[in-house]
């Protein structure tokens, strides 16, 4: 049958909606499924890599294929976005993990953002965020390296940009921007997302500030649109 895969797909689709395969799962091997389905492994191998695409199954080099979570996290951006604010409410926990921090001569766009003085360097820090044991985003965030000397160490230990910011005196700031963009995955973005290579990023190029407008951080983040979708808040969230 030319159109076998489409089958071999809503099969397995059925079984992970009926919770035969739940999140977390290995599912069978690409021989098993073609035994269970009574499909030729090219028909298998095409329906698993669709059901990767659509964020449903993660292929892992030399581990197997698991079952995804299905897409239910909420993200919304507004006068105050914030990571902890949008996943606890919904019973998600948060986690995180630095991958990179080092000293850096901004560019001149990045030190007009951050309205930094000539020569001043910023700090930037790369860290990936979990969702449930699931990664989500990663992303950079730039800072002053004046007034934020030492963020990077005190957040690793406190878990939160907003609790750290408190340890500066800062207990209120504002998301004053954010641009959003579409495109497909880098190989890294999609390595460190665990999500199907063909399967597109988004990314979200955010300025935060004080009360009273001043910058404190310019970040980019790569976010999975397999485990999240956004939403714009127009309303105050005071």
């Amino acid at each position: 049958m030319r159109d076998k895969w489409k089958t071999v797909r809503a099969a397995i689709d059925e079984d992970i909606a009926s919770g035969k395969f739940v999140q977390g799962d290995r599912i069978p091997t690409e021989t098993e499924l073609a035994e269970i389905y009574c499909a030729g492994r090219h028909s298998v191998r095409r329906a698993v890599a669709e059901l990767a695409k659509e964020g449903k199954l993660s292929v892992e080099q030399g581990r197997g294929t698991y079952v995804e979570a299905v897409p239910r996290i909420v993200y919304a951006i507004g006068k105050r976005t914030r990571v902890h604010r949008n996943l606890l409410p919904q019973g998600i926990k948060v986690t995180g993990e630095l991958l990179d921090a080092e000293m850096t001569d901004p560019s001149d766009g990045l030190r007009q953002v951050l309205r930094l003085e000539d020569g001043e360097p910023a700090i930037s820090s790369r860290r990936i965020t979990y969702a449930d044991g699931l990664p989500i985003g990663f992303g950079v965030a730039w800072r002053s390296s004046i007034r934020f000397p030492d963020f990077v160490e005190r957040q690793s230990l406190l878990l939160s940009a907003t609790e750290t910011y408190k340890t500066y005196g800062i207990t209120d700031y504002f998301r004053a921007e954010t641009t959003i963009e579409s495109r497909p995955a880098q190989p890294e973005e999609a390595e460190l997302l665990r999500q199907h290579p063909d399967m597109p990023v988004m990314i979200l190029h955010s300025v935060d500030t004080l009360i009273d407008g001043t910058p404190i951080c310019y970040s980019e983040t790569v976010w999975s649109t397999a485990r999240v979708r956004f939403t714009i808040s127009a309303t105050n969230d005071d």
